[in-house]
């Protein structure tokens, strides 16, 4: 793998595909049952609001990007925001975590989909398994360079949509247009539907993985904009058109049952045994590829962020540069994750570390830099409300039913902001200029 961040390596089409990968792969494959178990009959909407509140929270991003296009993506708005402060560099690490957790969510829904798909029950020893099997695989890939991923990232984009966009048109043809997820209403109501946007948030995230990779975009200053607006946009009509096929060819109740395989399940009422195993791979590559983009992303951040003196770094005898050790740390960490985490808390960790990171970005950026870039502070006034009304019911609900995984999620971003503050006093970053890699003027 090379340790150089390459100008002009990544098209406008790789990082479409690149975004589109870890959104896709994450939400309709991981997130729609659980989505659906909160919002009850309503779970297709919680698809459209989820999209309402990232459009607010995209323009941050998109106009910062344009500014600003970097390697660091995140990490260098942060900094820019805040400064080399504690703050910065938590909510940065924050990110990198969210990311992280995204991969174990995306390769254990692999892994269920591939047992249903050879017939076998998802679960037990073999999910984690075949999960770190993929992580395993997804970092040799990342290891040949970044051509590799942005081929394999075009290929498998195409495939995936087309292929999901076609399952959800075959499964409404077949099943007609009637709703038959029309159980009963969640018992948690307009709670659980506005707590069930904090998971379809995590379905549009990727978006983020843009920002990541902006130095290395062709064009920067004008494609990891388009880029990120082009990945939110296939991605709505995606998730609305499989969501419907969904709630027409299985009730409620079953979506909930089999809400970390979804999509097989209701692909055999409506397609037969064929449909099945033609969805089951469709599942498969998608998951894949959004383990491949999402590792190349975060691997990045994290080694721009070493680059910036916001977190530490140690060789551990490995030869190669600084990237070569943090795609090996972001492998690492998400293997274990992936061991030690179901699906339903995996989700929800992400949606909390993501949501407090997103609110700090807006107030930071709104704060500070909106003059600076010609931003309208009130796009990221109402994008801090939004995230504070999703997060604070879906914090609600989670202490209701899972108080551990609150408090695993307090603790994590308690314990994420005292390192770096200690950190950073013991190793205040030298100089005063910004160390992030831009793109091209």
């Amino acid at each position: 793998m090379s340790s150089d961040y390459k100008k002009n390596s990544l098209t406008l089409a790789d990082a479409v595909a690149m975004g589109t990968g870890v959104m896709i792969g994450a939400g309709i494959l991981a997130l729609t049952g659980q989505i659906a178990e909160l919002a009850g009959p309503l779970f297709p909407m919680a698809f459209i609001a989820g999209a309402v509140v990232t459009a607010f929270s995209a323009y941050t991003y998109v106009k910062m990007s344009n500014a600003y296009p970097s390697a660091g993506g995140i990490g260098m708005i942060l900094k820019k925001a805040y400064g080399p402060t504690a703050v910065a560099a938590g909510a940065a690490l924050l990110m990198a975590l969210s990311m992280v957790i995204n991969e174990s969510l995306v390769a254990r829904t692999f892994a269920n989909y591939l047992l249903r798909g050879l017939g076998m029950e998802p679960g037990g020893w073999p999910v984690p398994a075949i999960g770190v099997a993929l992580i395993v695989f997804a970092y040799l890939v990342n290891a040949s360079g970044n051509r590799s991923v942005g081929l394999l990232s075009q290929v498998m984009a195409v495939v995936k949509v087309g292929g999901i966009a076609l399952f959800g048109i075959a499964a409404l043809w077949a099943g007609g247009v009637s709703f038959v997820a029309t159980g009963e209403a969640s018992e948690t109501g307009i709670g659980g539907f506005i707590a069930s946007i904090a998971l379809s948030i995590l379905a549009f995230k990727g978006f983020t993985t843009i920002t990541n990779s902006g130095a290395e975009i062709t064009d920067p200053h004008r494609n990891v904009g388009r880029a990120i607006v082009i990945s939110i946009a296939v991605c709505v009509a995606v998730y609305l058109l499989v969501a419907f096929a969904v709630g027409s060819s299985l009730p409620l109740d079953r979506i909930i049952a089999a809400k970390d395989y979804a999509l097989a399940e209701a692909a055999e009422p409506a397609l037969g045994q064929t449909g099945f195993y033609l969805t089951v791979a469709l599942a498969l590559v998608a998951t894949a590829s959004g383990v491949i983009a999402s590792i190349f992303a975060v691997s990045r951040m994290l080694a721009m962020l070493t680059d910036m003196q916001m977190i530490p770094h140690s060789h551990c005898g490995m030869p190669g540069k600084v990237p070569d050790h943090t795609l090996v740390y972001t492998v690492v960490i998400a293997g274990i994750l992936t061991v030690f985490f179901d699906l339903s808390r995996i989700a929800s960790l992400g949606a909390f570390f993501y949501l407090v990171m997103d609110m700090l970005i807006h107030w930071g950026v709104w704060k500070s830099m909106c003059d600076e870039i010609g931003a309208r502070g009130w796009i990221m006034l109402t994008a801090i409300g939004l995230d504070a009304v999703v997060l604070g019911t879906f914090a609600v609900l989670k202490w209701q039913a899972d108080p551990v995984i609150v408090l695993v999620a307090v603790g994590g971003m308690i314990t994420v902001f005292v390192f770096e503050a200690v950190f950073l006093r013991l190793n205040p970053p030298s100089g005063g200029t910004d160390q992030v890699h831009h793109g091209p003027d």
